[in-house]
């Protein structure tokens, strides 16, 4: 697969996004055949895989740690602190803690789980409004110079805080949604990205699966679905934005591409520094997914796209409002 390169950090075009296997859909897979999953995304070129200490919480970084033990030397594995795991609530969403002792201990804790002495690309998940973000680029700056991270990283950030973290440790990659159903950030955030050399990993570039054209309006999810709680999957919004489905659909019939591959493929279109994670959980999926990095979208494509994009209305918002509020601080 070819390479790309978000900040200084090279990685394959397109990653992998591990949280589905253990966090967040459901019902989990047997843990055997995700590690089996993890290590053909080797074999097929996969270089940088994504996961988290909350998403679990734990598990994930544990069967990412075992699966790519084996391959260490040929991947780069990324993973998040920020979140405030077994602290209670506040305003309805999740707790938030990046204080720079909560992110030493959370480092040393994920290179266990993770079974490597180094972390490759530490994100913070969330940024917390109780700590100066100059106090949390610090802590993983003193942790690259110990030498057990390599690189940092932010998430859902605004542009401000982006300038006033890479003013104290160069950021390499933002991680934020974007796809062709999310695009708030193409206002404020890419110029910045692309005049501080900083890369975009985003997160579900499928949006959660819609944009595969795997489900509708009549689609049912698992219990314990975190989907089933999400605005933008209402019966009625799914209904609303099938429109932009078929229009992937449209695009892609002529190549013999999927919805999905042409999501992706506009996503790697747009920046030569972007390089989207998309999960999955069958390799089925895997291989499909990892097709789009060869479907080249034409001007005409991007444009068709575009038009027909803009004159649709995506409906539902992407959160409920608690953790809408955790974004764009």
């Amino acid at each position: 697969m070819r390479k790309r390169k978000i900040g200084n950090l090279e990685v394959s075009a397109l990653g992998l996004g591990c949280m589905g296997m253990t966090h967040g859909y459901g019902p989990f897979p047997d843990r055997a055949a995700m590690i089996g999953l993890l290590r053909s995304a080797v074999d097929r070129g996969v270089t940088f895989f994504d996961t988290a200490e909350v998403y679990g919480p734990y598990t994930n970084e544990e069967l990412v740690g075992e699966a790519l033990q084996p391959l260490r030397a040929k991947v780069v594995i990324a993973t998040k602190f920020g979140f405030g795991i077994g602290q209670p609530a506040v305003d309805g969403g999740p707790a938030l803690d990046s204080r720079p002792e909560n992110i030493r201990r959370v480092a040393e804790a994920s290179l266990r789980r993770l079974r490597t002495d180094v972390i490759d690309l530490f994100y913070q998940h969330r940024v917390d409004p109780a700590v100066p973000i100059e106090d949390v680029a610090g802590a993983v700056k003193d942790l690259i110079q110990a030498g057990k991270v390599r690189h940092f990283g932010l998430s859902e950030a605004s542009a401000a805080t982006i300038r006033r973290a890479h003013a104290v440790q160069p950021v390499t990659a933002l991680q934020s949604e974007y796809s062709i159903w999310e695009r708030r950030l193409e206002g404020k955030i890419l110029p910045v990205l692309e005049e501080l050399g900083i890369g975009l990993v985003p997160y579900s570039p499928l949006g959660r699966g819609f944009l595969t054209g795997a489900m509708d309006h009549r689609t049912t999810f698992a219990e314990g679905d975190f989907r089933n709680n999400l605005p933008r999957f209402t019966e009625e919004a799914r209904r609303a934005n099938q429109a932009l489905v078929d229009l992937l659909g449209r695009i892609g019939a002529p190549r013999h591409a999927s919805p999905a591959q042409v999501a992706l493929a506009w996503l790697l279109a747009q920046k030569p520094w972007i390089v989207p994670i998309p999960g999955t959980t069958k390799a089925a999926r895997l291989e499909e997914n990892l097709g789009a990095a060869d479907l080249e979208l034409g001007a005409g494509d991007l444009a068709e796209i575009e038009a027909a994009a803009k004159a649709m209305d995506v409906r539902g918002d992407r959160y409920p409002a608690p953790l809408e509020r955790l974004t764009g601080r």
